[in-house]
């Protein structure tokens, strides 16, 4: 699987981070998200969380699973 990391500056002190599937074009159910207050914040917390798929410490789910899991 192909993962790409977006990284998107929003609201004037706000960055949101998310890990999808690079072939995916409605990023509407990401694997992974962060809200962050710096640019480096969100790139350096999408960094560590997409190391940590790749290495298969953490298996890819994507939200919407991770959620009914939950419930």
């Amino acid at each position: 699987m192909k993962l790409k990391v977006r990284v998107v500056h929003y609201r004037h002190d706000c960055w949101y981070a998310d890990i999808d599937d690079a072939d995916d074009r409605q990023p509407d159910d990401p694997f992974w998200y962060a809200d962050c207050r710096t640019q480096a914040e969100a790139i350096a917390l999408a960094c560590t969380e997409l190391a940590a798929l790749e290495a298969g410490d953490v298996p890819p789910c994507r939200l919407s699973e991770t959620r009914v899991n939950a419930a």
